[in-house]
């Protein structure tokens, strides 16, 4: 039990007359919590960024046979280049606005207005997530649209594939998609909704306090 747990307990066994300076003193580690919370969410949104920026660069490392079919793959489209300048900057979009929350957090006196900011934090990793579910899937098909239009081994194999093959490849791509946004979601489900829903009890704690 941490100190504004102790600090609760005692407030809901002090007597009425006295619970004024135990809210006093309830709000600020409140306060200080959530501005924990949303410095540690920032950080962790730096450390996807630099974990990307380094997935991206490992082809270059790889073979040059490797590097070769990327590239016969790529080369000739811009789009793309264009979804990865586009993802990067979301990227800096929302540590960005992460960082805005983090610092309206920490010079906030108002209770009101913390909440205010914790539900806009909220939003922020919600459309966060969402985003990168949609752009999950959408790489995906991407990157299978790409394969078969420039890859003549893949577009000769698909060429002699029948209705039927055709379905189950469509199929199987499918659910690769599925699971694969799946396992997107699990993984943002474990980093931002632990810090989410401390930040949620946070905002709930607060809400009582100022009833």
């Amino acid at each position: 039990m941490d100190e504004l747990d102790i600090l609760k307990k005692d407030w809901n066994t002090t007597k009425p007359d006295h619970k004024k300076l135990t809210v006093n003193d309830i709000y600020p580690m409140l306060h200080k919590k959530s501005s924990s919370i949303v410095k540690t969410l920032f950080y962790i949104s730096i450390a996807e960024l630099v974990f990307w920026i380094i997935i991206n660069t490992i082809p270059l490392f790889c073979s040059d046979e490797y590097n070769a079919k990327l590239e016969a793959i790529f080369s000739n489209d811009v789009i793309p280049m264009i979804i990865s300048i586009f993802s990067y900057a979301m990227i800096v979009l929302f540590i960005f606005l992460l960082y805005k929350s983090y610092k309206s957090i920490s010079i906030t006196d108002s209770a009101k207005k913390l909440m205010e900011n914790i539900i806009k934090t909220r939003k922020i990793i919600k459309y966060y997530v969402l985003y990168n579910l949609i752009m999950a899937g959408g790489s995906i098909m991407a990157g299978f649209y790409f394969a078969v239009h420039n890859d003549p081994k893949i577009s000769s194999d698909l060429a002699a594939f029948g209705n039927k093959k055709m379905l189950l490849v469509t199929a199987v791509l499918l659910l690769f998609t599925c699971l694969f946004m799946l396992v997107i979601w699990l993984f943002y489900k474990l980093i931002y909704g632990l810090l989410l829903k401390r930040l949620n009890k946070n905002y709930n704690e607060i809400k009582k306090l100022e009833i």
